[in-house]
């Protein structure tokens, strides 16, 4: 099921990142083999990143155990590691060795700094690939210093989803050339592009550097997010002058006092006249008059609560596998629908039939267990 059906995808274990890329075509219907360091029987159904997927567990530091993933390699359509540079080459896995096999193999890598560079050596998070980008610099409250947005820019949004769309490009042009490619991920460079709107409107002096302060970081009062009478939180989004309209009609402001609009001198008083207004109601209630209106507002939801929400209910936005609330696999196809993924396996769980596919007797394999080529 799903439009990734036939893809089959190795992935060597890791962090973050990569193993969500994984999910992402694990969700849409790849076959995607993770494979791990050591086989385990413990319940894994809270781990969401490995749902849908395959897992098979060798040790990668014994001959054997490369061996077994060249042959894997042999009969498949990617790779994906998250290792720093030189690590999957010392392993016997970098891209030579698997192109030995199958020249049609793309190999994505998935790294913060990139595979080149003065920095491409060095340990780093989610905090430092963003800071080094200018995202970081332009998150937080005015006057106040930077806010770490989770790790959902560098590691998710920058990181993995670039792999798992650079990935499937080098798909599309090695099924035209017959070469496969490397994929060279940086998390650096996949927050920078995600910050592309921001560099060009500061080019057109639109943006400036001090935080809090710009259309769209909270500078501006009709977009950001406001305390509500029973102390949680609702966000408007009122940007289009018909939708500010709108909002200062149903919040029952004077129209005179908050325009013009634009005018960013007065952006700080506005904002601190709504937040009182906002104040005088619940977060409900000021649904109960605004969701779903040209006002732009909705309501800042917990974890708990949104799974919960009508519009996400009525779409199937989370789903619950194994007791564990998690968000539907996305973006939806109309003919070739990706169904829920099943919970992850314990790790290991799959190793005999895997290496059964490629080859492998049955006394190969019990040979394997017995090397420590398989844990």
């Amino acid at each position: 099921m799903g439009p990734l059906k036939g893809l089959r995808v190795i992935e060597l274990e890791g962090l973050g990142a990569a193993p969500f890329c994984g999910m992402l075509l694990a969700d849409l219907g790849a076959d995607v083999i993770s494979v791990s360091r050591e086989s385990s029987a413990a319940d894994r159904s809270g781990q969401v990143s490995e749902r849908g997927k395959r897992s098979i567990a060798l040790n990668l530091k014994h001959a054997d155990a490369v061996e077994a993933v060249l042959r894997l390699c042999a009969r498949s359509d990617v790779l994906i590691e998250g290792f720093r540079p030189g690590v999957a080459e010392r392993l016997g896995l970098g891209p030579e060795q698997c192109w030995s096999r199958n020249r049609a193999l793309v190999y994505g890598r998935m790294t913060g700094w990139g595979q080149s560079g003065p920095l491409a050596a060095a340990p780093g998070h989610d905090i430092n690939y963003i800071a080094l980008s200018g995202v970081l610099n332009a998150i937080g409250p005015a006057g106040q210093r930077p806010v770490p947005p989770l790790n959902l820019v560098g590691d998710f949004g920058g990181g993995a989803m670039f792999l798992a769309f650079g990935v499937m490009c080098a798909v599309f042009e090695a099924r035209l050339s017959g070469l496969g490619q490397i994929v060279d991920a940086s998390m650096v460079e996949g927050s920078a592009a995600l910050m592309h709107m921001m560099y060009a409107l500061s080019a057109r002096g639109l943006w400036t550097e001090s935080r809090g302060t710009n259309l769209l970081d909270g500078g501006a009062h009709f977009y950001g997010t406001y305390e509500t009478a029973d102390a949680k939180f609702i966000a408007i989004g009122a940007i289009e002058p018909q939708f500010y309209r709108r909002l200062i009609e149903l919040a029952g402001l004077n129209a005179e006092e908050f325009a013009p609009q634009m005018d960013r001198a007065r952006w700080p008083a506005l904002r601190e006249r709504l937040a009182t207004v906002i104040k005088g109601r619940t977060r409900d209630e000021w649904c109960a008059l605004m969701e779903g209106s040209d006002a732009c507002l909705s309501p800042v939801l917990s974890l708990r609560e949104a799974p919960q929400h009508a519009h996400n209910v009525a779409r199937g936005t989370f789903f619950e596998s194994a007791g564990v609330t998690q968000p539907a696999p996305t973006p939806r196809f109309t003919r070739t629908r990706a169904g829920f993924p099943p919970p992850p396996r314990p790790l290991g769980s799959d190793t005999a039939s895997v290496l059964k596919a490629v080859g492998y007797s049955d006394e190969e394999i019990r040979a394997l267990r017995e090397r420590g080529a398989i844990t």
